[in-house]
């Protein structure tokens, strides 16, 4: 794991947030997703400096799309972002995942 996944996944292991499992290196469809939350039907993916790249953002829109037609809605935050303001991305997170779970009504 690089070094903000690793700052990100001591905040989102062990049901420490909002009281839901997350998994990390999740395979989904063709792809393997940095963080998966099943109950949320939530991805949150750390994007380092290559997905700056046409190509890679190309390949991005196209993951999420695919993903989205599962019912799955994919957050994605920038490396630096997640190092410099681990607190606000973690709400950010948390409150995804409580807004997601009160929409589909489940506990």
């Amino acid at each position: 794991m690089t070094e903000a996944e690793q700052s990100l996944w001591w905040r989102l292991r062990n049901k420490q947030l909002a009281d839901v499992q997350f998994y990390r290196q999740k395979p989904l469809l063709t792809f393997i997703v940095d963080f998966y939350c099943p109950r949320a039907k939530l991805v949150v993916e750390l994007d380092g400096a290559q997905h700056l790249e046409a190509a890679h953002q190309q390949k991005d829109v196209a993951r999420d799309e695919a993903l989205g037609k599962m019912g799955i809605k994919v957050l994605r935050f920038d490396d630096r972002q997640v190092l410099t303001e681990t607190d606000a991305v973690a709400e950010f997170i948390y409150d995804e995942v409580v807004a997601r779970l009160k929409s589909s009504n489940l506990p």
